[in-house]
């Protein structure tokens, strides 16, 4: 039986379970809450850099900015699209404001940026708002 090893989006413990059970809505073995809340995770560098290296699941990161207008205007967009994509992806927020290290280590030159990182390496990128259906199609067809 395969396992997948996902990171708690509350305590940030690594938890191994059953592949099978993914859709089961499992819980932290270490806190007792949900592994998927159905909305996106906020990420400081590093609970960012343990959730991309320690999930087995894609990560689907929305670099973003309080001032910025289109990102406001996404935000419950990407919140709709987590929705629809777990258990299949961890959805999570990048404030590069608060966290202008991220936002210079992958290179992010306009936001809203959607980036979907796969086995810890970045798959592909996306810059603009987009609908919630937008971000699903174009999740599914990057994997």
């Amino acid at each position: 039986m395969s396992t997948t090893h996902l990171v708690c989006p509350h305590c940030h413990a690594v938890n191994r379970l059953p592949s099978a059970r993914l859709g089961e809505r499992p819980n932290c073995g270490q806190c007792g809450q949900a592994l998927f809340t159905g909305s996106a995770l906020a990420l400081d560098t590093a609970s960012f850099a343990k959730h991309l290296t320690r999930n087995d699941i894609p990560l689907l990161v929305d670099f973003w900015a309080p001032w910025c207008g289109p990102c406001k205007v996404m935000a419950p967009q990407f919140a709709q699209a987590a929705t629809l994509l777990e258990p299949q992806l961890r959805l999570a927020k990048v404030d590069t404001e608060a966290e202008p290290q991220l936002g210079a280590q992958y290179g992010i030159r306009s936001i809203p940026t959607l980036a979907l990182f796969v086995g810890g390496r970045e798959r592909a990128r996306q810059a603009g708002a987009m609908a919630a259906q937008d971000i699903v199609h174009w999740v599914r067809s990057q994997l």
